[in-house]
């Protein structure tokens, strides 16, 4: 991996972290996140006619990674609501590369090594760790399952679309414009007069996470345009330990010793799953 796509990868990985923690750190994470994907789709919208319309082969993929975004948005949301961020973050995103190597099994048959199994089993481990001292109910829990299922699915989408596309600014432009609003809309119709009330004192926070969103996962889309898939998804799960540390430092959120360690092994395993599996 160039040092430029490295620099790229792990930038990409501390705004992914800082924007999340934006949704969690106060306010109504519905609103926020309503907020974030308005913006996505604004910035979006100049940018489809300077990059003009990825390939037709493409589209698919993209309409697919939409819808599974849409319900990554409802299970994130619901998360933060309920959960903290040290512990919801790390599943969701650790659990996913399992499922993606899983996928990856069933679908085109790839046979993971005795290294890619054990690195499941390590990931494994570390979700178990995290969640092993969560609030006593399981909803928190179940509902980073749903999201972490929900990333591997618009993973696997954006990897094989933007391949897809002979263009990949055109994919990530179309991706952040058709993504954004439908989530935000369904906010707007079901809560119209509690998103009115909180742009006014929440509006700065969530742009710049909208901002940091869209800059964020267009630098991985791009980056796994030019490297292998596996460096820039093993190299972009640092974000698990960026984010345990925001909620156990700076937000004083309980248990952040043990959280940590668990973020620690979650992203040892990830690293070995995806560098096996290159």
């Amino acid at each position: 991996m160039s040092p430029v796509v490295f620099t790229v990868v792990l930038l990409a990985a501390v705004l992914h972290a800082s924007w999340n923690a934006l949704i969690k750190a106060g306010g109504d994470p519905y609103l926020r996140l309503a907020i974030v994907n308005l913006t996505q789709s604004v910035v979006a919208l100049p940018l489809l006619f300077v990059v003009g319309l990825p390939a037709a082969e493409a589209w698919p993929w993209l309409i697919g990674s939409v819808v599974t975004h849409l319900v990554y948005y409802f299970f994130l949301a619901a998360g933060y609501r309920i959960g903290d961020l040290s512990h919801v973050y790390p599943i969701a995103r650790g659990i996913a590369p399992p499922l993606v190597a899983l996928g990856a099994l069933l679908i085109a048959g790839e046979v993971l090594s005795l290294t890619g199994t054990a690195a499941i089993l390590l990931v494994c481990l570390g979700i178990w760790i995290v969640a092993g001292r969560g609030p006593t109910s399981r909803r928190p829990l179940l509902l980073a399952l749903g999201t972490g299922f929900s990333i591997a699915a618009y993973t696997v989408c954006d990897g094989i679309g933007a391949r897809a596309s002979d263009n990949v600014l055109a994919y990530i432009a179309w991706l952040f414009f058709l993504d954004g609003w439908p989530f935000a809309l369904w906010v707007a119709l079901r809560r119209r007069g509690a998103l009115i009330v909180a742009i006014p004192r929440a509006w700065k926070p969530a742009v710049g996470g909208g901002l940091m969103s869209l800059v964020a996962y267009g630098m991985v889309i791009w980056a796994m345009s030019v490297a292998p898939l596996a460096y820039v998804s093993a190299l972009r799960e640092t974000s698990v330990l960026l984010a345990a540390a925001i909620g156990t430092l700076l937000m004083g959120e309980p248990f952040g010793r043990r959280r940590l360690f668990a973020a620690v092994i979650v992203c040892i395993g990830v690293a070995i799953l995806q560098f096996s599996r290159a």
